[in-house]
């Protein structure tokens, strides 16, 4: 077996970094939600639809990380079910409810936000603006290059069947 190039090396070598940092940033919102009776999944669900009531499906695209269409379902209607948000007719597609916020909804996610900026900001500060938006444009980069790598990947597949 051939071995990897310089750079899938190094691509390799900032996976466990990465995955790091992402269990860092779900403790970081477990630590911020918690005296809100909010959990990190409940929260991304709600702030997908700050600004405009949206279906299961858009949440679970535009939230990610992870969240399967099922997950986003279950924190959907446990959310309803708390009075945060609540469903309404989607006009575009029958059947396909869109969830919005309540007014408690956008209060409690409202509540987050002095200790979210509070965490923000010390964190941002230690790292410095800058490199932090190199760091996010690289993030970007190296998340657009992986999905055409896997699409490109998943075409090749289905052609060959």
């Amino acid at each position: 077996m051939p071995g990897r190039t310089p750079e899938g090396d190094a691509l390799t070598a900032l996976v466990l970094p990465v995955f790091a940092l992402n269990g860092e940033f779900l403790e970081a919102a477990a630590a911020i939600t918690a005296p809100h009776e909010l959990t990190p999944a409940r929260w991304r669900v709600l702030g997908a639809v700050l600004d405009e009531p949206l279906p299961v499906a858009e949440i679970a695209r535009r939230v990610g990380l992870g969240l399967s269409r099922q997950s986003v379902q279950r924190v959907a209607n446990d959310v309803v079910a708390r009075g945060w948000a609540h469903w309404r007719p989607n006009p575009g597609r029958r059947g396909q409810n869109l969830l919005g916020l309540t007014a408690r909804g956008r209060r409690a996610v409202a509540a987050l936000a002095t200790q979210q900026h509070a965490w923000a900001d010390a964190v941002g500060q230690e790292i410095g603006e800058r490199d932090l938006r190199t760091l996010a444009a690289l993030i970007s980069r190296v998340t657009d290059a992986s999905r055409r790598y896997r699409q490109a990947t998943n075409e090749g597949s289905h052609e060959a069947s």
